[in-house]
C-alpha cells in the first residue's frame, strides 16, 4: 500500500511541473501583441468601476405651451384696409335692424388685441362710432365703388364669359365653394380668395335659407369680394375675379376664430296681432294651421321661388301654410322674417313647424320684381366680339349670333 501511495503522488508532481513548463514557454514564445499593432478598443480594456465617470444627465424638455391668444407679447394688432364692416354673417344680419340686448360681454370673434377694430357686439365697423360721422360712411362707400371698378376692369365678352363658366362646371373642376344656413359669411371670404389664386373664376352653391333672397346674396357677394357675378342657375353662382386682379396683392383679411352669439331681436311673433282681439288672434291660429299647406320646404333646399309663390297665393287666399318638418326651428323662423319683410306679410305663428302667414286687411298685392328668374341671361350684345355679319343666300349682309 505504501509503494503504491507513493506511485501515485509522484506522477501527480511530474504532471504539474510539466503543465507549468509548458505554460511559460508558450508565453515567452507568443509575439502577437508585437507583430501586430493590435489596440483594443476602450469597450475590451479592464477598467476600473472607481475611476469610471457616470454619462451627464439629459436637460428635461420644456413643457408644451398651447398657442393661446392671449399671450401676445409683441406682437401688433392685424390692420386690414377693407372699406366694410365685419360680421360674421353679411346676409343674414341688416344695419337697418338694432338688437334689444347681447347675449354676452362684447368679445372680439377675431381675439383679443388681432385686430384694430372696435367690436360693438354686432360688427366691428370701419368708422368708429364713438368718432366717425355720416361724411365718413360715404367716404368708405366711395372707397368701395373705386376699388370694385379698378380690380374689375374692362367688362368681359361673350365668349369670354361662356370660357369661364365652362372651366367651372362640375365635370370641369371639382372646386366649389358652399353658402349654405348662416349665408355669405367672414371667413368665406377668405375661402372665395384662396379659390382665385388658381381660377380666374370660382362656383359656389347656395342651399337652405338664405336662397329665399337671391338678390340679397348676389349683391353681397359682389360688393364685400370685389367680382362679379358672370353665371346664375338656381342656387348656383359663378364669381369672377375681375381682369386687374392680383393674387398677391389680395386684401388681408382677418379670420374669426369663433361664432359671436346672435344679438336679442324683438320677438317675431306677438301676443296679439295689430288690429286684432286676442280671441280673433286665437281663432285665426287655429284656421292657419287647419289651412292645406302651400308647400313642403326640404332641408337645405333650394327657397328662391318661395317668396312669388306666396304673392300669387294671398290673390285668393287669406292664410297661408308653409310645412317646414324637419327644419331647425331657427331656419324656419328666419324664413318667416324674410317672408315678411319680402312679401310683405303678418307672422300669425310658428307651431308644430308650420310657417303660418296673413295677408293682412288692406293687402295689396306688390309690383316690384325684387326676386331673380331661375336662369339670368348675362350675354350683351353690343360687347360681343361673336357677333358677325353672316351672309344669306342672296349675299345681304344681316346681324346674327352664332349662338
Amino acid at each position: 500500500m505504501l509503494r503504491l501511495f507513493s506511485c501515485q503522488k509522484n506522477q501527480i508532481l511530474s504532471l504539474s511541473a510539466t503543465r507549468h513548463l509548458f505554460s511559460t514557454t508558450a508565453a515567452a514564445s507568443s509575439n502577437l501583441y508585437s507583430k501586430y499593432s493590435f489596440v483594443p478598443p476602450p469597450s475590451l480594456k479592464p477598467q476600473n468601476p472607481s475611476s469610471t465617470q457616470s454619462p451627464p444627465k439629459k436637460q428635461p424638455k420644456p413643457r408644451y405651451r398651447p398657442p393661446s391668444s392671449l399671450d401676445r407679447t409683441g406682437e401688433k394688432p392685424l390692420q386690414s384696409k377693407l372699406p366694410f364692416d365685419f360680421r360674421f354673417s353679411y346676409t343674414e344680419s341688416s344695419t337697418d335692424v338694432r338688437p334689444i340686448g347681447l347675449r354676452e360681454p362684447k368679445y372680439s370673434p377675431f381675439g383679443p388685441g388681432k385686430l384694430d377694430r372696435v367690436w360693438t357686439g354686432v360688427c366691428a365697423p370701419v368708422v368708429d362710432p364713438k368718432v366717425g360721422s355720416p361724411e365718413d360712411e360715404k367716404t368708405v362707400e366711395e372707397k368701395r365703388r373705386v376699388a370694385r371698378e379698378r380690380i374689375q376692369g374692362e367688362p368681359l365678352t361673350n365668349a369670354e364669359r361662356k370660357a369661364l363658366v365652362e372651366r367651372c362646371q362640375r365635370h370641369k373642376t371639382k372646386r366649389q365653394v358652399n353658402l349654405g344656413r348662416d349665408g355669405l359669411t367672414h371667413n368665406m371670404l377668405n375661402d372665395i380668395h384662396n379659390n382665385w389664386k388658381h381660377s380666374e373664376a370660382v362656383r359656389i352653391k347656395c342651399m337652405g335659407v338664405p336662397t329665399v333672397d337671391m338678390k340679397n346674396v348676389c349683391t353681397q357677394l359682389e360688393d364685400k369680394t370685389f367680382g362679379k357675378i358672370i353665371h346664375r342657375h338656381g342656387g348656383l353662382l359663378v364669381l369672377y375675379r375681375g381682369r386687374n386682379y392680383h393674387p398677391k396683392k389680395r386684401p388681408v383679411i382677418p379670420l374669426m376664430l369663433w361664432k359671436p352669439h346672435e344679438p336679442v331681436y324683438p320677438r317675431l311673433i306677438k301676443t296679439t296681432i295689430d288690429g286684432l282681439s286676442i280671441e280673433e288672434t286665437k281663432e285665426m291660429r287655429k284656421r292657419g294651421l287647419a289651412v292645406p299647406a302651400l308647400t313642403k320646404l326640404a332641408k337645405n333646399g333650394y327657397y328662391g321661388s318661395l317668396v312669388p309663390m306666396v304673392r300669387d297665393a294671398f290673390l285668393t287666399e287669406e292664410l297661408v301654410r308653409i310645412d317646414c318638418k324637419g327644419l331647425q326651428k331657427s331656419d324656419y323662423k328666419k324664413i318667416g322674417c324674410k317672408l315678411r319683410d319680402l312679401v310683405p306679410c303678418i307672422l300669425v305663428t310658428f307651431d308644430k313647424e308650420q310657417i303660418v302667414v296673413w295677408r293682412g286687411q288692406n293687402y295689396k298685392p306688390s309690383e316690384d320684381g325684387f326676386f331673380l328668374t331661375e336662369r339670368e341671361p348675362f350675354d350683351h350684345s353690343g360687347n360681343d366680339s361673336d357677333d358677325h355679319e353672316v351672309e344669306n343666300q342672296n349675299g345681304e349682309g344681316i346681324t346674327g349670333n352664332i349662338d
